[in-house]
């Protein structure tokens, strides 16, 4: 997922063609212009040209890796970045596990050619300048093959280009913002972006739900107000009237006043952000007579969304790309080897994270410890099929997956569709 100071309006981009030099044309190493979505976050950009500059505007030669671990043992290094503390770890904790629990796998059975994997996590605390940082230890220094993350959607934007100017695939299992992979061809995807699963969910709500009349309440940061259009967009194409459209900040508390101004006129309320907030908005809104259905996005994915909201969110509706509670064989032996390592049911996060290590890890067998070869082998990834089902690439490398709709009964995930 996410979030959020999203894509960044930089008038200097760091390539390898330029050096550090201007280049107005803001073009991907596709060839094709750049589409920055976001004027928000200017300050990301002022922070990748810092870290570029600290870093010598040097990119990391790509076939300048560690094979050789102490000891002798062969070793391919993958790096994970993400907020293992703050605020936002949960999410953070959950995709450097599901990478681990994949990596436990995969050495289990012999590794890949001889070489085991070695992951190294390194906290970004939620910031895109410690993510920076992060990335470019693990590109100069760790001398990585490959680096699963950002998590959150800010910090992929920060550093994709670092990683797009090294020659180092990296591939984001929950950062959701549209336009992230433009960056260029290093830059993968396995997640359900924004704009589709708003958009889904509006369908969902209208066409199975029989809803009509909603309110919505967006974080005001990218990945809300990216939910927050496609959803009303969606919605109003399909006839359903949007009755009121409220804003607030991550870390607020106090939702009062936009639902008061929202009222009773609608039969569901979409809340474009992430538990932590749409906990409190439920709990807020059944105090203040809101009896409206409870609808949101894949920021609601997570235990602590039932633990904060308690009865509140009973009966929520969102959209996820994963559901713990599916049968098939595959998903039951995730979960009951995740249980066992962490002592917790693994979330959408541990869940995209595993199938995108086993996805690197499938390419990786038939590129070898190359990085160049290892993002050509990534566009051949046809119907992976994973614990979060069947995944193949496009050739901007955005995944191809199905959304799935969850639903709070009795304190618990179910399928809700």
């Amino acid at each position: 997922m996410k979030f959020m100071n999203h894509m960044f309006d930089a008038n200097k981009n760091h390539t390898r063609s330029s050096g550090c030099k201007d280049d107005s044309g803001h073009r991907d190493s596709r060839g094709n212009k750049i589409r920055f979505r976001s004027v928000s976050t200017f300050g990301i950009a002022l922070i990748l040209a810092a870290a570029m500059f600290l870093a010598g505007c040097t990119g990391s030669n790509p076939k300048e890796l560690s094979g050789e671990a102490e000891g002798g043992d062969k070793v391919i290094k993958i790096g994970m970045v993400g907020p293992l503390t703050g605020d936002y770890a949960t999410y953070g904790v959950s995709v450097r596990n599901g990478v681990q629990t994949a990596i436990d796998e995969i050495n289990a059975e012999g590794g890949i050619n001889g070489y085991t994997l070695k992951l190294i996590a390194e906290d970004s605390k939620g910031q895109s300048t410690e993510a920076a940082n992060a990335v470019q230890k693990l590109i100069d220094q760790d001398k990585v093959t490959a680096i699963v993350g950002a998590v959150l959607s800010g910090e992929t934007a920060t550093v994709a280009p670092i990683a797009q100017d090294s020659g180092v695939l990296m591939v984001t299992p929950s950062s959701t913002a549209p336009g992230l992979t433009d960056v260029g061809d290093y830059i993968f995807r396995n997640v359900i972006t924004d704009d589709a699963q708003a958009q889904q969910m509006a369908e969902y709500a209208v066409t199975q739900l029989g809803l009509n009349k909603f309110a919505v309440i967006y974080a005001n940061n990218d990945y809300g107000v990216a939910l927050k259009d496609n959803f009303i967009a969606k919605a109003q194409e399909l006839g359903a009237t949007i009755v009121g459209v409220e804003s607030y900040l991550d870390g607020d508390e106090d939702f009062r006043a936009q639902l008061t101004k929202i009222g009773n006129g609608a039969e569901a309320l979409y809340v474009a952000g992430y538990y932590t907030e749409a906990a409190k908005i439920a709990q807020q809104a059944r105090r203040q007579g809101i009896e409206a259905r409870l609808l949101g996005a894949d920021g609601f994915y997570s235990e602590k969304l039932v633990e904060l909201g308690g009865d509140a969110v009973e009966g929520s509706v969102f959209t996820a790309g994963f559901y713990s509670g599916d049968t098939s064989e595959a998903v039951q032996a995730f979960v009951s080897n995740y249980k066992q390592k962490y002592s917790q049911e693994p979330d959408m996060f541990a869940a995209n994270a595993y199938d995108t290590m086993k996805i690197v890890a499938q390419a990786l067998a038939k590129a070898g410890n190359d990085r160049a070869a290892l993002k050509d082998e990534m566009f051949n990834i046809k119907d992976f099929p994973g614990v979060t089902g069947n995944t193949s690439f496009d050739a901007n490398g955005e995944a191809v997956k199905d959304v799935v709709f969850l639903r709070v009964e009795n304190g618990t995930f179910v399928r809700a569709d």
